[in-house]
């Protein structure tokens, strides 16, 4: 093959950036819980008050945040989400739960599916706890798409566990992340 053939096709390959940076819509993200007990599951959601992640494939490097409402919880049963904030989350005490990633590994493709892992602190009800989150991510005319489910052990991360005699309810709860955005 002719070189200046080979420079033209090579030049013409779209270059995958390092430095990825990713503002999420909250209005186009949900956050869906699923806390199971004996008699049935409940199901429920929070809001994201805003979240910024920037991130650089090429030295692992990340930052920004992101922000949930805790104070939005919502399960569909006034009764129990009054308990819930009250007792468990004390949402007016802790109105917020942040992830803020420090390091991360795989690269957000210009186009496309992806996957990148974001390590960093979740700090929920006045307490950080490391983590790593999963993400899923699909680019598409500069919108990103991007998925991740993880569990938050709430009774060992210092939160009250609502059973009683009567009532026995998981000592975890699943969160389920469908994210919106635009790539920066």
């Amino acid at each position: 093959m002719n070189r200046s053939v080979l420079v033209f096709l090579l030049s013409s390959l779209p270059l995958a950036a390092a430095e990825s940076s990713i503002e999420l819509d909250p209005p186009r993200t949900s956050i869906a819980f699923t806390l199971s007990d004996v008699l049935h599951t409940v199901h429920g959601t929070f809001k994201l008050k805003r979240g910024a992640v920037k991130f650089d494939s090429a030295t692992g490097s990340a930052s920004g945040e992101i922000v949930v409402d805790v104070a939005s919880g919502n399960s569909g049963n006034g009764g129990r989400d009054k308990r819930m904030h009250k007792e468990i989350l004390e949402s007016s005490r802790y109105p917020e739960a942040v992830f803020t990633p420090d390091h991360a590994i795989g690269e957000l493709a210009p186009r496309g599916e992806s996957q990148i892992d974001l390590h960093g602190n979740f700090l929920i009800h006045g307490a950080p706890h490391e983590l790593t989150l999963h993400f899923r991510a699909e680019v598409k005319n500069g919108e990103v798409a991007a998925s991740t489910g993880f569990v938050i052990p709430y009774v060992q991360w210092g939160m009250k566990n609502p059973s009683n005699f009567l009532l026995k309810v998981s000592d975890k709860v699943d969160l389920t992340v469908q994210a919106s955005g635009r790539v920066q």
